[in-house]
Parts: structure tokens; C-alpha cells; sequence
């Protein structure tokens, strides 16, 4: 393993990237690119990292933009923002350039969760060949409104953004700081003991936590998301694709997963009728089946 290591975009602002080898004498199966979802950071995964170096992958990963130990947007560290999913994208090729290019002349697989894996298919769009394979973990499709009928939903992200509250809190997200969350209160877990890990860590190192979303990083994701739904977007990605849709999902949509499944030409769905939205997270049994799943699929690649 190496310590972190900061990279720079062209106008000077910090990514967060580590590197993590694969075991000892486990045969060398090649890179594993890492994506998190929203809010995450690199320690979250260190189950999992250690998961997939026992399989043998080299692990590179790092923080997105707007997160984690990576640069923020807005003065206040708290709101997750974004103006444009290009910013993602950009960062995402900054990575594979410097970071996993140097480790390897293949293309590495990825594992990408919910944002992580809304920006994978975007990757895996616009450079069919940059990828081996990739198993996506509830990716972000479309969006839950916890009640608000969603054409209004959408007009109201629209029009906060149009009167000028793109910086601002999307209703309510301010109190989805880590440090008020309870388990009781939290939409994407069965396992207490893995979300409490979370919040402990969180607690020893506030400068990585987010809370929610602001109107503008919504409207952002509201325009990625139509555009990756687009059957045509999908039928332009030729990469052998997982898509592991979580059944409880209190997050996404996941009957938005099973419209993609239909047009991607090398694409598989695996449902987990009993996990909720982080499929990584979650319980023994559950994460025991995401991984047989993940070994089967993974394996026909490398």
C-alpha cells in the first residue's frame, strides 16, 4: 500500500488517490478501479479494498471532487456540489492518467458504486476500450423524491436554480451531516455494525465528511441521468457490464436499472431483492452473494 498522494487538476486543485497492491502471493489479476458514490472517501472502502486485493487486483482509487480529501466547491465543506458531471469526468480521466496508466499497459475493471457508477457508464461511453469490464453497485440512474411526485420535483429543482439557490441546500439536506445521522435515521444499510465503522471514522476525521446535496449538484445529476437513460447513450457502450440493483433502495430507482439492463449489448443484471442502497456495506450474507456474483462475472474477463 502507498500513503495518498495528491494530484492536480490544470488549474491547481487536489485529487486524493491511493494505491493499494494486491496480497502476497495471490495471482496477479491486474487494477481494480475503485469509484465511490456521493459523499464517500477512500477509508469507507477499506473493507472492500482488502477484499479485492485478496483477489488478487492492484486497487487504485481516489476521492471525487468535491469530496473526501479532494478539493471542494463552496466555502461551506459540507454542501456536496457539483455545476457539471463534466467536472467528474474530467477528474475521473485525470486519475487514469496519472495514477492507473503507470500501473498497467490493460485495461483495469472497475467497481463503482451509485454516483461512482453513473460516471462509469459515462466513462465507459465516451472510451469503449478504456475498460476491461465493470460491476456497478446500485448506480444512480434516477433518483427517489421521498414522496414529492417527480415532474414536481424536477420543477422545483429547475426553478431554485433559476432564482439563483444553486448553492444552496437542496430541503432538508443540511441535516444529512454524518454527525447527526443515526442509524435509525439512515436509508442505506442493514448493518449497524459497518455504519457505525463509518461514523467513528467520521468522528476521528470531521474534514471528510458531506452532508446532502445543493440545488445545483442535483440539477447536474437530474441532466446526466436523462442522458445516460437515453437507450441510445446505452447501446453505445459496448463494456461487459454488472449491475448488482438493490431491492430495498432507498436512494435510486432501481426499476431505472432494470429499464438500462435492456439496452446495454453486453449487459447483466444480478438483483438483491434484500439489500438496501450501500450493497457494499451491508450485511454478511448479503455482501457474500454481491461477491459470488462478482467473482463469476469478473472472472470471465481476466
Amino acid at each position: 500500500m502507498t500513503q495518498p498522494r495528491f494530484i492536480t487538476t490544470r488549474d491547481g486543485k487536489r485529487l486524493r488517490t491511493q494505491i493499494f497492491d494486491a496480497a502476497s502471493g495471490t495471482p496477479g489479476r491486474g487494477v481494480c478501479v475503485l469509484l465511490h458514490g456521493q459523499t464517500e472517501f477512500i477509508e469507507k472502502y477499506v473493507e472492500v479494498i482488502g477484499e479485492l486485493q485478496g483477489r488478487g487486483f492492484t486497487v487504485a482509487t481516489f476521492d471525487w471532487p468535491g469530496q473526501g480529501g479532494s478539493y471542494r466547491f463552496l466555502a461551506d465543506p459540507l454542501k456536496a456540489h457539483v455545476g457539471n458531471f463534466a467536472e467528474y469526468d474530467s477528474a475521473l480521466w485525470l486519475f487514469m492518467d496519472e495514477v492507473v496508466n503507470p500501473l498497467t499497459d490493460k485495461p483495469p475493471v472497475i467497481l463503482a458504486h451509485s454516483m461512482g457508477g453513473h460516471i462509469a457508464l459515462r466513462a465507459m461511453h465516451d472510451r469503449p476500450s478504456a475498460f476491461k469490464c465493470a460491476v456497478l453497485s446500485a448506480p444512480m440512474l434516477r433518483a427517489l423524491t421521498r414522496g414529492y411526485p417527480r415532474a414536481i420535483a424536477r420543477a422545483a429543482c429547475w426553478i431554485e436554480n433559476q432564482i439563483g439557490a444553486g448553492n444552496d441546500w437542496v430541503w432538508g439536506m443540511e441535516l444529512r451531516d454524518p454527525h447527526k445521522v443515526t442509524f435509525e435515521t439512515q436509508l442505506v444499510t442493514s448493518d449497524r455494525a459497518r455504519f457505525q465503522r463509518t461514523q467513528d471514522f467520521l468522528r476521528a476525521h470531521p474534514d471528510l465528511r458531506l452532508a446532502g446535496p445543493t440545488w445545483g449538484w442535483l440539477e447536474a445529476a437530474y441532466r446526466s441521468m436523462a442522458t445516460v437513460m437515453a437507450p441510445s447513450y446505452a447501446g453505445a457502450i459496448t463494456t461487459p457490464v454488472l449491475i448488482c440493483a438493490a431491492g430495498k433502495d432507498r436512494i435510486v430507482d432501481v426499476t431505472a436499472e432494470h429499464e438500462l439492463i435492456k439496452h446495454l449489448p453486453k449487459g447483466e443484471l444480478f438483483d438483491m431483492p434484500e439489500a438496501e442502497h450501500e450493497i457494499l456495506m451491508e450485511s454478511d450474507p448479503i455482501r457474500a452473494r454481491f461477491w459470488s456474483a462478482f467473482d463469476a462475472f469478473v472472472g470471465k474477463f481476466v
